[in-house]
């Protein structure tokens, strides 16, 4: 029975060809969609998470002033190396900690030269980033106390300074500082927004700070806790204990800031999740839209075999049948164009994550609950015009022309 009812919609279906397209098109779309965008989505946000991975584990920084609508960190006073002292003496749980001061600097070797940041830090930057070396050596001891010219550059320094040539033992001039390659970082890449974290250099603090800055400031401060420690704790136990050396009273807002990436990461991969799921939303409406066709094109093909719906009723056809007949050509239809929408949404997403450089992460619920969703609107949608053919009266039906 229920074969031949699918036998009778195909056939339907391929009397009006054209109009069966047109009409499942629809559905293609918002199951094309639907697929498409949380499959981007999703691939999005892995990329942003292990973006962000690659900032450090476990890792709080630690920056001037606070941000946000009408604040400024204008006003606020750096940091200096007694903080950091402070911060390694007093503060529990806590692996590494590395001052930062940086700007941009002008970089020349030879006949090249380019604007690159400029970092000055200690080795506990290595630590505090996992942030290996690909060749080379840290500072030693030694270099770093004495603020030695030394200095440590990115891959990205290497290639459009030295090329394919090993820059280790050779002299740069970082503004009107000559200091000595002894190593380089391995590539990271891009960063979460978009600047090249390989186009650095890093030389110590303190001779960044006497032969390039000009003054003892310290811009920031990055704390890495130690595997198994309470991120939370570490940053309240350093959010009192900066309070104190600053002078804050009670009741007072802080004048530095300190943030997590671990919240950093949930933030954003919470922000790309939601915003997937508002794109599905959105691509669902056309699955929608769809439904709607496919109610209107069995309304006119009711219309049209008027006739013969009242030739089968004629001749002791029961209005379960006739029901069945259309309700199952409606879900054919919506079926027909779940299956092309599944191909089509695959398709799309494989080309945007390859364009767009994220993970192709399928999810196979979103294509179960797609198609569902697309057989779902074909018997809602298909049942109203498929009551009205069953409904038919047989003689008004054959008189009709």
């Amino acid at each position: 029975m229920l074969w031949e009812a699918v036998k009778l919609a195909l056939q339907a279906i391929r009397r009006n060809a054209m109009r069966s397209f047109l009409t499942v098109l629809g559905i293609v779309i918002g199951v094309g969609a639907v697929i498409a965008m949380v499959t981007i989505g999703n691939g999005t946000t892995e990329k942003v998470r292990a973006e962000l991975a690659k900032l450090g584990s476990n890792l709080l920084f630690m920056n001037p002033g606070q941000f946000g609508p009408g604040r400024s960190s204008s006003t606020a006073k750096s940091f200096n190396v007694r903080d950091v002292e402070a911060i390694r003496a007093q503060l529990a749980g806590v692996k590494a900690v590395a001052p930062l001061a940086q700007q941009s600097a002008t970089i020349v070797f030879g006949a090249e030269n380019r604007v690159s940041r400029v970092i000055g830090t200690t080795n506990d930057y290595f630590v505090t980033q996992d942030w290996p070396l690909s060749a080379g050596r840290q500072f030693l001891e030694g270099e770093i106390r004495a603020g030695s010219s030394a200095c440590i550059v990115g891959e990205t320094v290497k290639q459009k300074l030295f090329g394919s040539t090993s820059p280790i033992g050779e002299m740069l001039r970082v503004k009107q500082v000559a200091c000595e390659v002894i190593g380089v970082l391995s590539a990271k890449g891009q960063s979460t927004f978009g600047s090249d974290q390989d186009d650095i250099v890093i030389v110590p603090l303190r001779a960044f700070q006497r032969r390039i800055a000009g003054n003892s400031d310290i811009s920031s401060i990055n704390i890495s806790a130690q595997n198994g420690a309470d991120t939370a704790r570490v940053q309240a136990d350093l959010e009192r204990l900066m309070r104190e050396r600053r002078n804050i009273v009670t009741g007072k807002e802080d004048d530095f800031s300190v943030r997590d990436t671990r919240q950093l990461a949930q933030t954003m991969t919470g922000t790309t999740e939601i915003m997937t799921q508002l794109l599905g939303a959105v691509a669902s409406v056309s699955l929608l839209v769809g439904g709607i066709g496919i109610m209107n094109i069995m309304l006119v093909s009711v219309t049209e075999r008027t006739r013969e719906i009242g030739i089968r009723l004629a001749i002791g056809a029961l209005e379960r049948q006739v029901l069945s007949q259309f309700l199952v050509e409606a879900m054919v239809l919506s079926g027909f164009g779940g299956i092309i929408g599944i191909l089509l949404g695959l398709g799309l997403a494989a080309l945007a994550t390859q364009a767009l450089a994220v993970p192709f992460l399928l999810q196979p619920g979103i294509v179960v609950l797609a198609f569902s969703f697309s057989a779902l609107v074909g018997v809602i949608f298909g049942y109203f015009p498929a009551r009205r053919a069953a409904h038919l009266d047989p003689i008004d039906a054959l008189r009709h022309e």
